[in-house]
Protein backbone atom coordinates (compact mmCIF):
# COMPACT_ATOMS: atom_id res chain seq x y z
CA UNK A 1 0.00 0.00 0.00
CA UNK A 2 1.27 3.12 -1.19
CA UNK A 3 1.18 6.34 1.28
CA UNK A 4 -0.02 9.82 -0.03
CA UNK A 5 0.03 13.26 1.75
CA UNK A 6 -1.39 14.93 -0.42
CA UNK A 7 -5.07 15.40 0.28
CA UNK A 8 -7.84 13.76 -1.27
CA UNK A 9 -10.37 16.17 -3.50
CA UNK A 10 -13.95 16.33 -3.21
CA UNK A 11 -14.77 15.50 -7.08
CA UNK A 12 -18.62 15.80 -6.73
CA UNK A 13 -18.14 19.06 -4.75
CA UNK A 14 -15.57 20.83 -6.65
CA UNK A 15 -16.97 20.24 -10.29
CA UNK A 16 -20.11 22.46 -8.05
CA UNK A 17 -17.84 25.15 -6.79
CA UNK A 18 -16.19 25.88 -10.40
CA UNK A 19 -19.42 25.71 -12.34
CA UNK A 20 -20.75 27.79 -9.87
CA UNK A 21 -18.15 29.80 -10.39
CA UNK A 22 -18.34 30.22 -14.48
CA UNK A 23 -22.02 30.79 -13.89
CA UNK A 24 -20.96 34.07 -11.78
CA UNK A 25 -18.47 34.69 -14.40
CA UNK A 26 -20.95 34.58 -17.11
CA UNK A 27 -23.89 36.40 -15.73
CA UNK A 28 -21.34 39.26 -14.84
CA UNK A 29 -20.46 39.54 -18.29
CA UNK A 30 -23.72 39.55 -19.44
CA UNK A 31 -25.85 41.67 -17.22
CA UNK A 32 -23.03 43.28 -15.24
CA UNK A 33 -23.12 43.65 -11.21
CA UNK A 34 -26.94 44.13 -9.65
CA UNK A 35 -26.49 46.75 -7.08
CA UNK A 36 -28.37 46.60 -3.80
CA UNK A 37 -30.51 50.07 -3.30
CA UNK A 38 -32.07 51.62 -0.08
CA UNK A 39 -35.51 50.58 1.13
CA UNK A 40 -37.68 53.66 1.26
CA UNK A 41 -40.31 52.42 4.01
CA UNK A 42 -38.57 51.59 7.49
CA UNK A 43 -40.57 48.14 9.11
CA UNK A 44 -41.99 49.25 11.92
CA UNK A 45 -41.65 46.24 14.25
CA UNK A 46 -42.08 46.52 18.24
CA UNK A 47 -38.87 46.51 20.19
CA UNK A 48 -39.04 44.64 22.99
CA UNK A 49 -36.00 44.95 24.36
CA UNK A 50 -34.07 48.27 26.01
CA UNK A 51 -31.39 50.47 24.24
CA UNK A 52 -28.88 49.36 22.32
CA UNK A 53 -27.24 52.58 21.13
CA UNK A 54 -26.19 51.37 17.80
CA UNK A 55 -25.98 53.31 14.94
CA UNK A 56 -27.39 52.20 11.54
CA UNK A 57 -26.24 53.58 8.54
CA UNK A 58 -28.43 51.88 5.33
CA UNK A 59 -27.38 53.65 2.82
CA UNK A 60 -23.38 53.69 3.57
CA UNK A 61 -24.08 50.10 4.60
CA UNK A 62 -25.48 49.57 0.76
CA UNK A 63 -22.75 51.86 -0.65
CA UNK A 64 -19.88 50.07 0.56
CA UNK A 65 -21.25 46.59 -0.11
CA UNK A 66 -21.91 47.03 -3.61
CA UNK A 67 -18.32 48.81 -3.97
CA UNK A 68 -16.85 45.75 -2.04
CA UNK A 69 -19.21 43.00 -3.88
CA UNK A 70 -18.94 44.31 -7.58
CA UNK A 71 -14.65 44.40 -7.53
CA UNK A 72 -15.03 40.73 -5.65
CA UNK A 73 -16.99 39.56 -9.04
CA UNK A 74 -15.04 41.56 -11.45
CA UNK A 75 -11.50 40.23 -10.15
CA UNK A 76 -13.31 36.68 -9.76
CA UNK A 77 -14.47 36.97 -13.66
CA UNK A 78 -11.20 38.35 -14.80
CA UNK A 79 -9.30 35.41 -12.79
CA UNK A 80 -11.49 32.88 -14.42
CA UNK A 81 -11.10 34.32 -18.12
CA UNK A 82 -7.03 34.01 -17.58
CA UNK A 83 -7.74 30.43 -16.42
CA UNK A 84 -9.96 29.09 -19.12
CA UNK A 85 -7.54 30.60 -21.76
CA UNK A 86 -4.69 28.79 -20.20
CA UNK A 87 -6.63 25.29 -20.39
CA UNK A 88 -5.51 22.97 -23.52
CA UNK A 89 -7.75 24.15 -27.14
CA UNK A 90 -10.34 21.29 -26.58
CA UNK A 91 -11.00 21.78 -23.13
CA UNK A 92 -11.27 25.62 -23.07
CA UNK A 93 -13.79 25.35 -26.54
CA UNK A 94 -15.95 22.98 -24.09
CA UNK A 95 -15.71 25.25 -20.80
CA UNK A 96 -16.50 28.23 -22.78
CA UNK A 97 -19.78 26.33 -25.40
CA UNK A 98 -20.88 24.60 -22.24
CA UNK A 99 -20.52 27.72 -19.50
CA UNK A 100 -19.27 31.28 -20.88
CA UNK A 101 -21.69 30.71 -24.15
CA UNK A 102 -24.68 34.08 -23.90
CA UNK A 103 -26.70 31.60 -25.82
CA UNK A 104 -29.00 29.87 -23.12
CA UNK A 105 -30.13 27.71 -25.52
CA UNK A 106 -26.73 26.19 -26.80
CA UNK A 107 -25.47 25.26 -22.80
CA UNK A 108 -26.26 21.47 -23.04
CA UNK A 109 -23.83 19.04 -22.99
CA UNK A 110 -25.10 17.35 -25.77
CA UNK A 111 -25.16 20.12 -28.05
CA UNK A 112 -21.45 20.81 -27.24
CA UNK A 113 -20.32 17.62 -28.35
CA UNK A 114 -22.15 17.27 -30.86
CA UNK A 115 -20.92 20.81 -32.10
CA UNK A 116 -17.33 19.98 -31.12
CA UNK A 117 -18.17 16.39 -33.44
CA UNK A 118 -16.56 14.08 -30.14
CA UNK A 119 -18.20 11.55 -28.35
CA UNK A 120 -20.43 11.97 -25.11
CA UNK A 121 -17.50 9.54 -23.14
CA UNK A 122 -14.65 11.65 -24.29
CA UNK A 123 -16.52 14.83 -24.29
CA UNK A 124 -16.82 14.04 -20.47
CA UNK A 125 -13.46 13.16 -19.99
CA UNK A 126 -12.28 16.62 -21.21
CA UNK A 127 -15.06 18.47 -19.33
CA UNK A 128 -13.87 16.81 -16.13
CA UNK A 129 -10.15 17.43 -16.68
CA UNK A 130 -10.70 21.12 -17.72
CA UNK A 131 -12.98 21.19 -14.48
CA UNK A 132 -10.18 19.76 -12.18
CA UNK A 133 -7.48 22.12 -14.06
CA UNK A 134 -9.46 24.90 -13.24
CA UNK A 135 -10.00 23.98 -9.44
CA UNK A 136 -6.47 23.78 -9.44
CA UNK A 137 -5.33 26.90 -11.20
CA UNK A 138 -8.22 29.10 -9.53
CA UNK A 139 -7.29 27.48 -6.10
CA UNK A 140 -10.69 26.70 -5.35
CA UNK A 141 -10.37 22.69 -5.06
CA UNK A 142 -12.58 20.99 -2.12
CA UNK A 143 -10.54 18.83 -0.05
CA UNK A 144 -12.59 15.56 1.65
CA UNK A 145 -12.98 15.27 4.74
CA UNK A 146 -10.38 12.88 6.44
CA UNK A 147 -11.91 10.58 9.18
CA UNK A 148 -8.47 8.63 9.86
CA UNK A 149 -5.87 10.50 10.94
CA UNK A 150 -2.55 9.91 9.08
CA UNK A 151 -0.51 7.28 10.79
CA UNK A 152 3.27 7.14 9.75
Amino acid sequence: MQMSFLPKIDRKATQKRIEGVLDTARIYRRIGFERREVRNTPSYEPRFHGQTNATSDQVGDNASWNVDAEERIRELTERVERAVKRLPKRQRQIIEMRYLNDDVDRNFDYMVYTELNISSRTYDREKARAIYSLAFMLRMEVIEKNEEPLTV
